[in-house]
């Protein structure tokens, strides 16, 4: 863990601020013309992932080579040298992010099938699946690992995404090292640390897990993707290459029972209500689930005599509270513009230090399980879902269009970004 304090350092508010306040110097000004015209230049040309990446890691190691020889940053320490660079590479990646990010349809796809396959999985998958021994077994804590890598997508910039994952990696590292030390066990390894991290994954299951991984090797300035950083992210990549070629091999059981549990997971999140075949479409492939069916049929037909009423009708379960969500959080990342939804909710995308009240990371939490669990219900139930006190609250909110512009990270000054925003697009 040598290299996480030069990595912490460098993610500091000063980074940012700082940056922006040099660039706002006269002597700066030809800078911010660099930055507009790369901006504008790459923003015109047609995606091309490889072209792309190439094209920002090239801008970005001469604009920190200019850094150096100019006079804002004369007689600088490395460190703050390196926070320039930091802060660069923010500010031009945010202005791309929906320009760069999943922007080809092969990546989008690969998304959608590692979601739905994982989302799958996540209901019988165990421990002692992937070998993980007892000893080293704490699903509870685990909790605290999912939670930090279901974070990545609240950010834009690629050092922010990555230390999602370096979060959840450390999370898990410091677990194994305290159930290591009272079992009186050997110092865990890469072959104790990568089952962990891949069961943490599959029950994390963040959205477009593929694009984020993709976005954070093509955009994160090379230079600094090494260390602790680029050993956890290689392990990272490890697990997501797991989990898209996971089968009963690699779960340590039966070809025939993964499959079958697979059925039985597909039972449960696309079959609610009557809405699976039970597995007769021999057709239908597992890894992608059919389409879920309107509830008419399962409506019985009224019958125009009592006899016929008191044989034929069929007595319809009422579905509960959990089946209603599922079936909504399928139907959700099924239709695309269902996600739209999530943004007439203010505080989804907050971070703690976005808002005012002096604890709210309990708060907060439960919020955005309320908001997904409130969306999948109204889906569920085929209702429509309401965001007029969200939208009459929404000027009130902490969480500005500057804190989103930049990935609502808390950290950055929404008046500094924009006077930078003004020079540079003026």
């Amino acid at each position: 863990m040598e290299n996480a304090e030069p990595f912490s350092a460098s993610t500091a508010p000063l980074t940012w601020h700082d940056f922006l306040e040099r660039m706002r110097h006269p002597s700066a000004s030809e800078f911010v013309k660099s930055i507009k015209t790369f901006i504008v230049s790459f923003s015109n040309n047609p995606p091309d992932p490889e072209r792309d990446s190439a094209s920002v890691q090239e801008f970005l190691s001469n604009m920190e080579s200019a850094f150096r020889a100019h006079p804002l940053w004369a007689g600088r320490s490395e460190e703050e040298l390196d926070s320039a660079g930091e802060g660069l590479e923010k500010y031009i990646m945010t202005k791309l992010f929906t320009r760069v990010f999943a922007s080809h349809p092969d990546d989008v796809k690969l998304d959608d099938e590692l979601y739905e396959k994982l989302a799958l999985v996540q209901q019988f998958i165990r421990p002692e699946h992937l070998d993980i021994q007892p000893a080293y077994q704490n699903e509870t804590s685990w909790l605290l690992a999912q939670k930090e890598l279901q974070k990545i997508n609240i950010y834009k910039a690629p050092r922010d995404k990555l230390v999602c994952i370096l979060s959840c990696c450390k999370v898990i590292s410091n677990l194994l090292f305290n159930a290591s030390t009272d079992a009186n066990e050997s110092l865990p390894g890469a072959d104790e640390f990568l089952p962990v991290l891949i069961y943490v994954t599959i029950k994390a299951n963040p959205p477009q897990l593929h694009s984020n991984l993709l976005y954070i090797q093509r955009y994160r300035r090379e230079s600094r993707l090494v260390g602790e950083a680029a050993y956890f992210f290689t392990n990272m990549l490890s697990a997501e290459s797991f989990v898209m070629n996971i089968n009963g091999e690699s779960l340590s059981m039966d070809e025939t029972e993964f499959q079958k549990n697979m059925e039985s997971a597909q039972a449960l999140i696309y079959g609610l209500s009557g809405d699976y075949d039970g597995g007769q479409s021999q057709s239908q492939s597992i890894s992608e689930p059919k389409e879920i069916k309107k509830e008419n049929s399962t409506v019985p037909v009224e019958s125009t005599t009592e006899e016929s009423n008191m044989k034929e009708q069929p007595v319809r379960k009422i579905p509960s509270v959990s089946d209603l969500e599922n079936k909504g959080a399928n139907m959700i990342m099924k239709d695309e513009m269902s996600i739209k939804e999530f943004r007439n909710f203010q505080y989804l995308y907050s971070r703690a230090g976005d808002l005012t009240v002096g604890d709210v990371e309990d708060l907060l939490n439960s919020y955005k399980q309320l908001v997904l669990r409130y969306v999948s219900l109204a889906k569920g139930l085929g209702v429509s879902v309401s965001s007029s006190q969200s939208s009459e609250t929404q000027n009130s909110s902490v969480t500005t269009d500057a804190a989103e512009d930049k990935g609502s990270t808390g950290v950055f000054s929404g008046n500094s970004e924009s006077k930078l925003t003004e020079e540079v697009e003026s």
